[in-house]
């Protein structure tokens, strides 16, 4: 069982734009004055940059294109409505926006399959969406893979029954908790974990001022100190500029690396960074377009591929 993997499911965006249905909860997503077409221009040239970037340090990246047909601006961001298992079960997931619903495509699975990956099953959630219950992905889901524990913050996009359901069948162990921001002066729910908070195979990086019930924060920290995770602890400050969306994957000579967007580097202290860099290298890359209409960074980019090979 690895915690990281050297294959990673990108989708190249098509149509990207600010979301106007996830704007509702996700208050990292801001208005840009230009307009569609330019804001996508932009996105694409972001994407590309990012996936030669991934390419240069030995990840194999599979990408996908969005398709024009859809109107599905979110599309960038596929670790939302999938995940890729090592016994070859691909999980389905519901989605909160109906227009990200669009973004399940079965010709997805099929390049999948075109690249030399099993799937042997499949678990779909999604007729969870008509009760209105969503669990996102491994964006409302971090899954310490190795020590069978998943953690969840729970929001509008992140149903606590139907997490535990994902734990019984995938066999993790649940910890939830609450993460908050402060929005308008007002704590709110913060829509995804994987905003704040990334698990690598020796360190984890969390924002523990988010989490404001004390149990559930110590909880977390236990958790992480029980399997010897170094934990590096960022800000809430940081968090906004998506300190907490990173992501540890495997490149060439099975090196490791943390990936996150520059934004990300240029708010970490050097101090932080240092910890890190004990641990495995740096790869960061410029996303700003894509975090500032999107609401996301890079690690709602990548879905990782654990799939068997053929």
């Amino acid at each position: 069982m690895q915690q990281s993997t050297n294959t990673i499911l990108m989708v190249r965006p098509v149509s990207f734009r600010k979301n106007e249905q996830t704007a509702i909860n996700n208050y990292y997503q801001e208005d840009i004055d230009l307009k569609n077409f330019e804001i996508n221009l932009k996105a694409q040239q972001e994407f590309d940059a990012y996936v030669d970037k991934l390419k240069s340090y030995g990840v194999k990246v599979i990408v996908v294109s969005d398709t024009k047909e859809l109107d599905t601006p979110d599309a960038v961001f596929p670790n939302n409505w999938n995940s890729f298992h090592a016994d070859g079960t691909v999980a389905i997931y519901p989605m909160f926006a109906e227009n990200r619903r669009l973004e399940r495509r079965e010709d997805i699975l099929e390049a999948i399959e075109k690249e030399g990956f099993i799937i042997e099953n499949i678990v779909d959630y999604t007729s969870a969406e008509q009760e209105d219950i969503f669990l996102e992905g491994t964006g409302s889901m971090i899954l310490d893979r190795i020590n069978k524990k998943a953690y969840c913050a729970l929001s509008p996009r992140a149903d606590e029954e139907l997490f535990i359901e994902f734990c019984e069948d995938f066999e993790y162990t649940p910890v939830i908790f609450t993460a908050n921001q402060t929005v308008d002066g007002k704590r709110e729910a913060i829509y995804h974990t994987n905003v704040m908070m990334c698990i690598a195979e020796t360190f984890a990086v969390v924002c523990l001022s988010s989490i404001d019930d004390k149990k559930e924060r110590k909880n977390v920290l236990k958790h992480l100190k029980e399997d010897k995770k170094q934990v590096i602890d960022i800000t809430e400050e940081q968090v906004t500029h998506f300190a907490g969306n990173m992501l540890q994957v495997i490149g060439k000579n099975d090196e490791r690396f943390l990936v996150m967007s520059q934004a990300a580097f240029d708010c970490l202290t050097v101090n932080q960074r240092k910890i890190i860099n004990k641990h495995c290298q740096i790869i960061s890359s410029s996303l700003t377009t894509i975090e500032t209409c999107g609401g996301g960074s890079a690690r709602c980019m990548m879905a990782e591929v654990f799939l068997p090979k053929a």
